[in-house]
């Protein structure tokens, strides 16, 4: 039986943004700590190719993952948290059908995901106790059919979103490189604390050079504010999350508390006119993950931006003695 009680808006969204936040750490941190590691270990045994294609395979279920989680945060029993999930799954982009089958593309648009399963659990409240006997069969072809069919429908009108950004991006790098430098790492440290992906974003956008250098700065920035000011408040164990590449587990966290982007905003402002100074650069396809595993800093090394060994070496230090302290 569904918990009976209703919601505000306001409940709802927090509770929805709970579940994705949650959904996302789980989906992405493994391929995110283990991943680089994995592939730099492939010519010494075979098996850790299978072990890096079983972590990189886990963030295709990133869909299913939110789905469930937000149910969970309403209570519902396993069935429903599992039809949820599906029906998130089936709405969220993460995949494309053609004449040759079914493939998996990506984890889909966080922002429609999101959408999808906060209508699932909308659905799912409003069918309870009406189905009665019938509940096993018609559940899961109501919520995760007929959810999987919206999320079809709505997913090229919620995409532009993300194209909206990117949109955006591509103008900041037309300008004056100290200017897009600042401006996009600001912009990417503020996208890594939102539903929108910051490595869709990269990638759609073909972001490259100091650009993408200065993406991956701007997450590395949030990362460093987050974890060095969260950890009064948060256990080390969620400070380690968040420095390992669980910075969406704080969008709860920013739109109960608006004040929390004007330090990351500075801290992002400082940190782009380092990207100029140091002339870091990237590709698009490391452009959204910051320091995860490293990708960032070590594309940076191979394209040839001067010694920041030290720079990131600081880093690092200042959040072990954050940790130890």
């Amino acid at each position: 039986m569904v918990e009976t009680r209703s919601y505000s808006f306001k409940d709802y969204l927090n509770k929805v943004l709970a579940g994705t936040a949650s959904g996302i750490v789980i989906g992405l941190i493994p391929n995110a700590i283990l991943g680089g590691i994995f592939q730099a270990l492939v010519p010494y045994a075979s098996i850790f190719q299978t072990m890096g294609t079983v972590v990189e395979t886990m963030q295709f279920l990133t869909p299913v993952l939110i789905g469930v989680l937000v149910a969970m945060q309403f209570k519902l029993d396993p069935m429903q948290s599992t039809v949820i999930g599906a029906g998130t799954f089936l709405g969220s982009g993460a995949y494309t059908a053609s004449e040759a089958g079914t493939s998996l593309i990506g984890m889909g648009d966080l922002v429609n995901v999101m959408l999808m399963a906060g209508a699932a659990v909308w659905l799912t409240h409003w069918l309870d106790s009406r189905l009665g006997s019938l509940n096993l069969i018609l559940l899961p072809i109501l919520v995760a059919g007929g959810i999987g069919t919206l999320g079809w429908l709505t997913l090229p009108h919620v995409s532009l979103v993300t194209q909206s950004i990117g949109n955006l991006i591509n103008i900041f790098t037309t300008l004056q490189p100290l200017l897009m430098a600042v401006l996009i790492t600001v912009a990417f440290s503020l996208i890594i604390v939102s539903p929108v992906s910051t490595v869709a974003i990269g990638i759609a956008v073909g972001i490259n050079g100091l650009g993408a250098g200065a993406a991956a700065v701007g997450i590395t920035a949030c990362t460093a504010v987050l974890a060095l000011g969260s950890k009064r408040v948060n256990e080390k164990g969620t400070t380690l999350a968040i420095l390992l590449g669980a910075m969406k587990m704080m969008m709860p966290n920013v739109i109960k508390h608006p004040m929390l982007v004007a330090p990351i905003i500075i801290n992002a402002i400082i940190s782009g006119v380092g990207v100029y100074m140091l002339n870091l650069q990237g590709v698009p396809e490391t452009a959204g993950f910051g320091i995860i595993g490293l990708i960032g800093p070590i594309q940076a090394a191979q394209m040839g931006a001067p010694p920041v060994g030290r720079h990131h070496g600081i880093f690092c230090h200042s959040i072990w003695r954050s940790l130890a302290s």
